[in-house]
């Protein structure tokens, strides 16, 4: 590393995590507008528990990212592993199922049962897709009330995908910023020997005022941006604004790292 390199990597690194940490704060809201998008979609199917499963890794395992219902939080992060109960079945083949009585079906995965203890007796399946690319899938589980169940109909099964398409642009702004921060943080761990002195500069940094208030600011716009189409239009024009007067000053930020 040339002396040149050495002394911007400080610099670098702090453009890197300001950045990190910005989209953290943008993209934060999504896990809460995921669980909120199922419990709206579950109350219109009238089922009992809903979930989001996503990609893990390239083998087509499948992990729950998010859940509502009576074991929502025992749910979160288990693995399916690829090919494996409805879900991975809906992943591979992109197709809706809907399937009324599990115990008749030779492919449901009844290890997440064993581990909640949760009875599934239905399931409605469907794909989430992005860009023509399966990234997950979403499910129903049962009905409200007491059974026996009301088998999920075809136009339910249409809702279903109607929610599907919005649940999918969420999923996959998630996993962005999720992608995005390992990438930084992998960054970060390759850029020095001694991950403690590493650290403890990102606490101090973290720590400063300056950072303090441009997370600040973050929240701000992203508060400004969330009241509907013309706050964001005029937020965006006054931001492109500043960044052009920026731009004619010779002065550098965040946004260009």
């Amino acid at each position: 590393m040339t002396e040149s390199n050495g002394q911007d990597l400080p610099a670098k690194l702090q453009r890197l995590i300001e950045t990190v940490d910005i989209a953290n704060i943008l993209t934060e809201p999504l896990t809460q507008s995921l669980a909120k998008m199922l419990e709206i979609s579950a109350a219109e199917l009238s089922s009992d528990e809903a979930s989001i499963l996503i990609r893990d890794g390239d083998q087509g395992d499948l992990r729950f990212l998010s859940a509502i219902g009576k074991v929502a939080e025992q749910l979160i992060n288990i693995k399916v592993p690829a090919g494996k109960g409805i879900a991975g079945f809906v992943l591979s083949s992109g197709q809706p199922m809907a399937v009324s009585d599990v115990g008749e079906e030779t492919s449901f995965y009844s290890e997440v049962d064993k581990t909640t203890g949760y009875s599934t007796q239905m399931i409605l399946a469907t794909p989430l897709s992005h860009n023509g690319e399966v990234i997950g899938v979403l499910e129903y589980i049962n009905r409200r009330g007491d059974p026996p169940f009301e088998p999920f109909t075809p136009a339910e099964m249409d809702r279903a995908a109607s929610f599907a398409e919005v649940i999918a642009s969420l999923v996959n702004a998630y996993e962005s910023a999720k992608l995005f921060r390992d990438l930084g943080e992998k960054v970060l761990a390759n850029s020095a020997g001694d991950i403690t002195v590493v650290r403890e500069w990102l606490q101090g940094l973290r720590d400063s005022p300056e950072h303090r208030e441009m997370m600040d600011l973050a929240i701000l716009v992203r508060e400004i941006a969330s009241r509907g189409e013309a706050e964001r239009v005029i937020c965006k024009d006054l931001l492109e604004s500043i960044v052009r007067y920026s731009d004619t000053k010779g002065e550098t930020s965040f946004l260009t790292l």
